[in-house]
């Protein structure tokens, strides 16, 4: 799977609540108290539950560790059933004209026709093989938070729903500019500019909602990636090379009034994207490379979820027959490449929200993106 090979699809999340101070005894008895059990015949449409990351099928993790260094590591698995429409109304409605035959009657009553359907709709049901999908998980205890290989706000509300039933604590989306992702000085600024963006009909065009400053974001990263040939300086880190690359969605409105536009191909200077931000339109997405020193990452971000979509990672040591080839070697190694790509796009976030609530926003870097946007 993603996070132990090939490309990964995540989100992050915060553990919020305190950890009991027998911890390791804990989550060694809640993880496999909660862990993975066979639908079989059941007429349930869903079974949950958590399983090893290495060995799908080792439920009750009798042989693979889940603590790797300062990580936990294992997998959700949700199996369901389905029920195809089309098969539930043909046997409905023979069904039906089996108990008509039967009775020698001419119609059945609605109470009859719901419950006969109801019983058909089980008979499937318990027939049927559940289809499984599993997701992985990496908790980093330490500084509470989480990696979840899933951006489907449906399979999320399973995963939130069994992490806090097992671990009694509750995994939140990790998203930058909401108030716990904020020091209370920086919460402070950012809810002044709200205000002043709210109360300011002329403003400058950009959004008041703090939920958009994503797509503000990479809408920011765009101009400041052309501005220097895709170097970019950070504070704490000095240049790193960001690329936008083939793909770019973007978005305006809602209802009746929504409007998208998808550009996508092998050249660069993706003319489409800019005429739409001429428009009004704001980055939703955007397949993004990211370079720092010979370290490559190439995904798509996800603007509205501050999410990460089929990630390709840098080789990691081991593939490039540097260390010791062990399978705990290079989970932890795909988990630090991981780590530094998004704590590199945490720190270009940070720049940018530093520039935008900053009065040089309007005075200097607001009248360059406009520039840049009418070029």
């Amino acid at each position: 799977m993603g996070l132990l090979s090939g490309t990964w699809t995540f989100s992050r999340h915060r553990v919020m609540g305190d950890l009991p101070p027998t911890f390791p005894a804990f989550i060694n008895e809640r993880i496999r108290r909660y862990s993975f059990a066979e639908l079989e015949r059941s007429t349930a449409e869903q079974t949950l539950g958590w399983t090893s990351a290495e060995d799908v099928l080792d439920t009750a993790f009798s042989y693979a560790k889940y603590a790797i260094g300062d990580f936990l590591v294992f997998a959700l698995r949700i199996d369901r059933k389905t029920v195809p429409p089309s098969l539930l109304r043909i046997r409905t409605l023979a069904a039906q004209n089996a108990r008509l035959n039967e009775t020698g009657r001419k119609r059945l009553s609605r109470e009859e026709n719901e419950a006969i359907r109801e019983r058909v709709r089980l008979e499937i049901l318990r027939a049927a093989l559940p289809v499984p999908a599993l997701f992985e998980v990496c908790w980093s205890v330490s500084d509470k938070t989480l990696y979840f290989s899933s951006l489907s706000p449906r399979i999320m509300r399973d995963f939130q729903d069994l992490f806090k039933e097992s671990f009694s604590l509750t995994p939140c989306p990790l998203l930058p500019w909401e108030a716990e992702s904020l020091d209370a000085d920086t919460a402070e600024r950012l809810a002044a500019w709200t205000r002043k963006r709210g109360a300011d009909a002329t403003g400058d065009g950009l959004a008041s909602d703090p939920a958009l400053l994503g797509r503000e974001f990479l809408t920011w990263l765009w101009f400041k990636s052309e501005e220097r040939d895709g170097r970019i300086t950070l504070p704490d880190t000095g240049d790193v090379e960001l690329h936008f690359q083939r793909r770019l969605v973007l978005e305006s409105g809602e209802g009746e009034y929504f409007s998208s536009v998808t550009c996508q191909g092998l050249n660069a200077d993706l003319k489409e994207g800019k005429e739409a931000l001429r428009q009004g339109k704001k980055i939703r997405e955007a397949r993004l490379k990211l370079m720092r020193d010979d370290l490559t990452w190439e995904f798509t971000f996800k603007a509205d979820a501050f999410a990460f979509q089929t990630m390709k990672l840098p080789a990691t040591f081991t593939e490039a027959g540097e260390a010791e080839d062990t399978e705990e070697g290079r989970t932890l190694e795909r988990i630090y490449l991981i780590r530094t790509g998004v704590d590199l796009m945490d720190q270009l976030w940070a720049d940018f929200f530093r520039s935008r609530l900053s009065p040089r926003w309007t005075t200097e870097e607001m009248p360059r993106l406009k520039a840049w946007i009418g070029r």
